[in-house]
């Protein structure tokens, strides 16, 4: 069963002090994993004492489940000791691979779509979840290339992924939206094709065009209006999901965010009256 944590935003430091201060209408905080996994300092203290007021959730960028390399044991322990000390309402990474050969690109690179891969990253999620205790989320990458060797579509392998590995899915709206215009699909097909009850999370974000008309995830920017409009589409599929937005670069003052939060919360709202009005028209 869901647990919708309502409206959130992503941790970021230039924001602690204010949200200790005066504890912004915001349902949950996400934090970037990585940026805490450290023995002591400044960054886990602020983390102790925004958690004391709001839910946590833990999103990763270095799990690489669908590397080749061993899974890295030492951040797996990390992660756990997180978890330990957080006790996050869930956990998440990436659907992708980050490295090769003990290097880490530091980037979110995406699989070939087969099904060689898929019982690939499949064992290694169930790893995962055993080593946690708990199921984890896999967020869809974005992608600027794609690999002859595939054989699936992106959503097909994301659903198969999830249902396999009995994992969640955290949905990337601004990601599809960018795949999307890179690769030329439908972004509303591959949001039709997600199964409903695996999605526990959406991400909202900005991005970049280029001159050459790709689109490249930044994060950035404010939401872009197509992103805000295939949101529309995803709360009216998936209902009540715990939304956030992600600001990585170029981060405002928190009122813009919080702004940007309302139009989320503003968009579900009228989705969930359109649905109420639906029902009680068939019932009459």
């Amino acid at each position: 069963m869901r647990n919708s944590l309502g409206f959130g935003l992503g941790l970021r430091p230039p924001h602690y002090t204010q949200i200790v201060e005066t504890r912004p209408e915001v349902g949950w905080f996400e934090i970037t994993s990585e940026n805490f996994m450290v023995p002591g300092g400044r960054p886990l203290h602020w983390l102790d004492r925004i958690r004391s007021d709001y839910p946590i959730a833990m999103h990763g960028v270095s799990l690489s489940i669908g590397g080749t390399d061993p899974l890295d044991q030492q951040h797996l322990a990390g992660l756990q000791g997180l978890q330990r000390r957080v006790q996050p309402a869930w956990i998440s990474d990436h659907l992708c691979w980050t490295g090769v050969a003990g290097g880490n690109l530091h980037d979110l690179l995406p699989l070939p779509y087969n099904e060689a891969v898929l019982a690939h990253v499949v064992d290694r999620v169930r790893r995962v979840q055993d080593r946690l205790g708990s199921r984890i989320l896999l967020e869809n990458v974005s992608s600027y290339v794609s690999y002859p060797s595939s054989q699936l579509t992106e959503w097909d392998f994301l659903a198969e992924v999830a249902q396999r590995a009995d994992c969640l899915i955290l949905l990337d709206v601004n990601n599809i939206y960018v795949s999307s215009v890179n690769h030329g699909f439908d972004p509303l097909v591959y949001l039709d094709a997600i199964p409903v009850a695996r999605v526990r999370q959406i991400h909202l974000a900005g991005h970049q065009r280029r001159d050459d008309g790709l689109i490249v995830d930044t994060h950035d920017a404010p939401i872009a209006e197509p992103v805000w409009r295939l949101y529309e589409h995803a709360r009216r599929r998936f209902g009540d999901v715990a939304t956030m937005i992600e600001r990585d670069e170029n981060i405002p003052a928190l009122a813009e965010l919080l702004k940007e939060l309302d139009r989320a919360r503003s968009i579900a709202a009228s989705v969930d009256a359109e649905s109420l009005a639906a029902v009680s028209s068939q019932a009459a």
